[in-house]
Order: C-alpha cells, then structure tokens, then sequence
C-alpha cells in the first residue's frame, strides 16, 4: 500500500510542481512588472522603454497628495495596530481559555470585518456615524477619529484569529505547571505562555497595519475635506493620467510591505502563528 501511494504520489509530483510554478508566477508576475515600469524613462507607458531613471520617485515625492496620503496612511496604520492589539490580544485569550456562554458569538462578531465586503462595511459605517452625529451633535464622520475607528475594526479580527490560533496551538499545561509551583497568573503567562504566541501577536500586528494601510473602501466612505490616504491619492491620480509615477509609490508600497514581512520573520518567525 506504502509503495502504491509512493508511486502514484511521484506520478503526479510533475504536475503538482508545474501548478507551483504557475501560481507562484502568476502572484509575482504583476508585482515585479509593477516595479519595473517605475524605472522607465518615458513619460506614456510603452515597452521597450527608451531608457531607465529615478526622477518619477522624486516626482511622487514632491506631489503633495502622494506625501500627505502617506503620513495619513501610516499614522492610521500605527493607530490601528495599536488598537487591535490592546483589544485583540486581551479578548483571544478570554475566547481561547474562557468556557461561557454567547462565547462562539462573540468570537464570531469579533471576526465578522472579515466576511462584510469592505463597501458595504464603509458605506454602512458611514451611515452609522451620521446617525450619532444627529443625536448627539459629535461629528465623528469625516475626521481622523472615524477613520480611526474604521481602520481599527477592520484590523481588529487578524489579531484576534492569529493569536487566539497561537494560543488553542499552546499547550495549557505548561503554564498549570508553572501555577502549581507558586508562579502568580501573570507571571506564569508572561514567562510560560507569551513566548510560545509571541509570533501570533506580532502577525497580527503586522497584517492590522497592512490592511489598514492598503484600505480603500472605507476611506473613500470616511475621508474629510483636505484629508486623503495613499490609496485614495492613488486612485484620484489614476483619473486624470497614468505614467510611471503611481509605478513608483506602489512601489514604495511594495518594498516597505515586504521588509516589514522579512524583518519581522527575522527575528520572530511568523510561520510559527500559521
């Protein structure tokens, strides 16, 4: 039975990698095409190009709704991992240890950001700030602290999924030990527990920033008069003309995604919270 397995896996191992290779080019494909064209010299997209510079990143630079969509962006970015830590964390190891009742609901509201398509969510939100902005004369739309709250939400369910994943992939009885010989809660989760999900939070914190700083939906909803993040900049710049400038802030995009990733894995191996 073992040697028929093994044959009938190895007959099929051509194929499995060709599909490999095929994926794998087909995600990397537009990113590396992407960051190519950002170099090219010619002002109208056109292959080949007539040479290679820089001046469209110092050109992206100098246009103030590239520079302020990123500052926005990235204090957004900050505020909401901020925030879905000090919630998420907390709240994953109370559905992952706690035994209540409404507990599947909970953890099921907690991750409903993740199924709502990101319109409907922001339209929503929307309507939903107005409603207090009329009984209670607050405006919350339209300002950084809606957009806050907004990007808060959406990054709240990574952190709750990955730690409440690293800490059901935990072993309880470890840190019990650590209670019976005299060791406060605390003190048993901070030396026994939080090493083992430390990946798992540090994911979620990783991906909270991402797909606050790549939202779009929900920004378009919540963004106040002289106010703009980056993808929103990129998208009103897309109307009026397309040249290897916004090749160059996606690929500013790209490489800060990407060495947060790689850094982070460096030095606390993110493939432990998957």
């Amino acid at each position: 039975m073992r040697r028929a397995s093994s044959v009938r896996f190895d007959s099929f191992r051509p194929a499995m990698i060709l599909g490999s290779a095929i994926a794998f080019v087909a995600v990397l494909a537009p990113l590396v095409a992407v960051i190519w064209v950002s170099f090219f010299k010619n002002k109208i997209i056109g292959f080949p190009p007539s040479g290679y510079t820089l001046d469209w990143y110092l050109a992206a630079w100098e246009m103030t709704r590239f520079r302020d969509g990123f500052v926005t962006s990235l204090q957004l970015g900050m505020v909401a991992t901020l925030v879905s830590l000090l919630v998420g964390v907390p709240a994953s190891v109370v559905l992952a240890r706690g035994d209540f009742p409404g507990r599947e609901a909970i953890q099921a509201l907690l991750l409903a950001p993740l199924i709502v398509p990101g319109i409907v969510a922001g339209a929503a939100f929307y309507m939903f700030l107005i409603e207090i902005e009329v009984v209670t004369g607050v405006q919350i739309a339209m300002t950084f602290s809606g957009l806050a709250i907004a990007h808060s939400l959406i990054a709240l369910p990574w952190t709750v999924r990955l730690v409440t994943a690293s800490l059901l992939g935990a072993d309880r009885q470890l840190e019990e030990a650590a209670l019976t010989m005299g060791a406060r809660p605390l003190k048993a989760f901070w030396r026994v527990t939080w090493p083992v999900i430390r990946p798992g939070v540090v994911a979620g914190g990783l991906f909270s920033f991402v797909v606050s700083f790549v939202d779009l939906e929900k920004s378009l909803f919540l963004v106040g008069p002289g106010t703009t993040t980056l993808p929103i900049a990129i998208v009103n710049y897309l109307e009026w003309s397309i040249d290897p400038t916004i090749a160059a802030v996606a690929t500013v995009q790209i490489v800060l995604i990407a060495a947060g990733l790689v850094v982070t894995d460096r030095y606390f191996k993110l493939t432990r919270a998957f």
